[in-house]
């Protein structure tokens, strides 16, 4: 890699907008140095063609999910929630191979780029064979990932899961989880493997499936393995009401209570947090500990509302996920993060803070932006020096933006665009997507091609 050099008309700077922006990188992909109210822009920059934001960080996905995006959208029996969904779900977790999971991930990929996501974060569990027997390499399926992420140009942190029961007090699997059967030591020497391969945009943390599937041993042993290691913890929490029953059956507290119980730090990220009490959100910001929404996912498996408003006021981290990738823009996720509340509250612009980010997107995008980096596990984030050089370049003249004054184009991309409103993105400096340009046939035509396969019954 070589040096690069931009000039912005327009740049999210901290946090606002900034006019005629130089923007530098060193050779090693990060920023060296950016500076507005350049109005001439140096020899040898590239001219941007419209605004540039800062990339986003997908906290929270699982790609093979993506072979399942629309095909549970019908009801056949007098009720379907999110266990019922989950069990459907499996049906393409049991058949998956690495092979497939590198052609969907890589498409995937492909898709979160044009949706504004410079980094995503895989929440990985599913390890082993068909049978539940590992692979010659344990680590496969990890791999296949890994593989997807850079021949798309996609920075990836790769979190390995602790799945090792199959509900509160229930020890064991069932049958159906028997591709992700792991423990402490398999997570943890995962976690490792992957960092030791030092490769290029691939790192990796660890993350417990959920109270449920990870019990209080399970916890004690991998946090005794992580030691101080300054790496993300993900884990899925209170992300349905029955879970919380459950909880509240097995150890008399509830989910997120429980986990603040057993220990939390600024490493962690609460993905969901979707039922809380304000309690619990206060004990989450003692901790520094991180929430990780996914709007999209959440509203699609009729999951409910998370406290944004309790959140945002305790000043909780806040990230984005695409999860179950029925939603891949961040866009789209950002918009119905605000528009869930607003039909829950019956209130318009919840996310506001008068007085002081009365626009309703500025403030949920830097919260987004602000929140991405630690559940990736990078120590910058955004048009700043020192980080990963990652931007996006909007189109500025296309609907929902055209004509608007500079006060309200955050505001216009997030509730009043439609359609592609992003010309190109870039990661490490380079360019990765283009508007205009195909999604890359072949990869296209792989992905529909595994699709077949996975659904010619």
């Amino acid at each position: 890699m070589t040096a690069a050099r931009f000039h912005a008309p327009l740049a999210w700077l901290q946090g606002r907008w900034q006019r005629q922006v130089l923007l530098e990188t060193d050779a090693q992909g990060r920023w060296a140095r950016i500076e507005a109210g350049v109005a001439v822009a140096p020899e040898g920059c590239v001219a941007l063609a419209g605004p540039v934001l800062p990339g986003l960080v997908d906290a929270h996905s699982h790609a093979f999910q993506r072979a399942f995006a629309g095909l549970a959208e019908r009801r056949d029996s007098d009720s379907d929630d999110f266990w019922s969904w989950r069990d459907r779900m499996y049906g393409v977790a049991l058949r998956v191979t690495p092979d497939q999971l590198r052609v969907i991930a890589t498409q995937l990929y492909t898709e979160l780029l044009a949706g504004g996501y410079t980094q995503v974060c895989e929440f990985h569990y599913l390890q082993h064979r068909p049978d539940g027997q590992p692979y010659e390499d344990e680590l496969a399926m990890a791999w296949a990932l890994a593989d997807a992420a850079r021949e798309v140009g996609l920075g990836l942190t790769l979190l390995p899961v602790l799945y090792a029961h199959q509900g509160f007090g229930q020890r064991g699997l069932r049958d159906t989880q028997r591709r992700f059967a792991t423990d402490a030591a398999w997570v943890w020497r995962a976690c490792e493997r992957i960092n030791a391969a030092g490769l290029p945009g691939v790192q990796a943390g660890v993350a417990l499936h959920s109270l449920r599937a990870a019990h209080e041993d399970d916890i004690a042993a991998l946090r005794r393995l992580v030691g101080d290691a300054d790496l993300p913890i993900h884990v899925h929490v209170a992300e349905q009401q029955q879970e919380v029953r459950d909880c509240l059956a097995a150890t008399g507290r509830r989910p997120i209570e429980q986990l603040c119980q057993l220990g939390l730090d600024a490493r962690w990220q609460l993905v969901h947090a979707t039922h809380s009490e304000p309690a619990e959100i206060d004990a989450v910001a003692r901790s520094g500990a991180g929430v990780v929404i996914c709007p999209t996912t959440e509203a699609n498996l009729g999951d409910g509302l998370a406290d944004l408003p309790g959140w945002l006021a305790a000043g909780v981290p806040l990230s984005l996920g695409s999860d179950s990738q029925i939603g891949r823009s961040a866009i789209e996720e950002l918009r119905w993060l605000e528009y869930g509340q607003r039909l829950g509250l019956q209130r318009r612009n919840v996310a506001a803070a008068p007085g002081r980010l009365p626009s309703t997107g500025e403030r949920l995008f830097d919260a987004a932006l602000q929140g991405g980096a630690r559940p990736a596990g990078l120590a910058a984030h955004g048009l700043l020096p020192g980080a990963r050089a990652d931007f996006v370049v909007l189109d500025g003249a296309a609907d929902g933006l055209a004509g608007l004054p500079q006060s309200a184009l955050m505001d216009g991309l997030l509730f009043a665009s439609q359609g592609q409103v992003l010309r190109e993105v870039f990661v490490a400096g380079r360019p990765r997507w283009r508007d205009g340009a195909p999604l890359l046939a072949a990869r296209r035509q792989a992905f529909v091609q595994t699709l077949q396969e996975l659904w010619d019954d």
